[in-house]
């Protein structure tokens, strides 16, 4: 599912993924990657994308190799599909911002049960949209979920300044408006007829 935002003149484009299990069949995971690639490729270049949920995949703590798009910080051990994601995000020019903050194991683990505890969830962004996250979280809260844990990003989005006038026009800095300049510009807009006073 995908979400597009439109801030003033920001345009963030939000992909919400469950990716298939490690034990689904090869036409399936081959499936889900074609239709997550042409998702990608329709968000244009000038458009933040972030792209989160549960990849079903390990990358591990290790960078081994893909320092691009991997911080550094992880948890667990990389698996062949781990590898496959992290080749994706190289791909599309992509860096997982949930393996870029250093965090305590209870902070990294999104999926705990009886038997295992494993990072499967992750964050992903376009490396030019990289200094939006500011943060990210585990909330381990068992009114939520059983299993998995709520992952959430501290994103800031800063609003461009708003531009005065038109171009080539010079700003009028009102503030420092001396009284004989406000009568020359009194005159000035009488004589161009701007307005017209009346007694009433």
């Amino acid at each position: 599912m995908t979400i597009k935002l439109v801030l003033g003149g920001f345009t963030l484009n939000t992909c919400s993924v469950y990716t298939p299990q490690v034990g689904l069949g090869e036409e399936e995971k081959k499936n889900f990657w074609e239709v997550l690639d042409e998702v990608v490729r329709g968000v244009p270049s000038s458009e933040k994308i972030f792209i989160e949920g549960d990849f079903n995949r390990h990358i591990g703590y290790l960078l081994l190799g893909y320092d691009d798009v991997h911080g550094g910080f992880g948890f667990g051990f990389r698996n062949d599909e781990g590898d496959a994601l992290l080749d994706f995000a190289r791909a599309f020019r992509l860096v997982v911002v949930n393996s870029s903050f250093s965090k305590k194991e209870e902070h990294l683990v999104t999926f705990r049960d009886k038997v295992a505890k494993t990072q499967i969830d992750f964050l992903l962004l376009r490396k030019g949209g990289r200094s939006l996250c500011r943060d990210y979280k585990v909330i381990s809260s068992e009114n939520l979920a059983t299993q998995h844990r709520l992952l959430v990003m501290d994103l800031v989005i800063k609003k461009g300044k708003m531009k005065w006038g038109g171009k080539g026009r010079s700003r009028v800095r009102w503030g420092n408006l001396s009284s004989v300049s406000a009568i020359e510009i009194e005159a000035k807009l009488k004589g161009m007829r701007v307005w017209e006073h009346r007694e009433d």
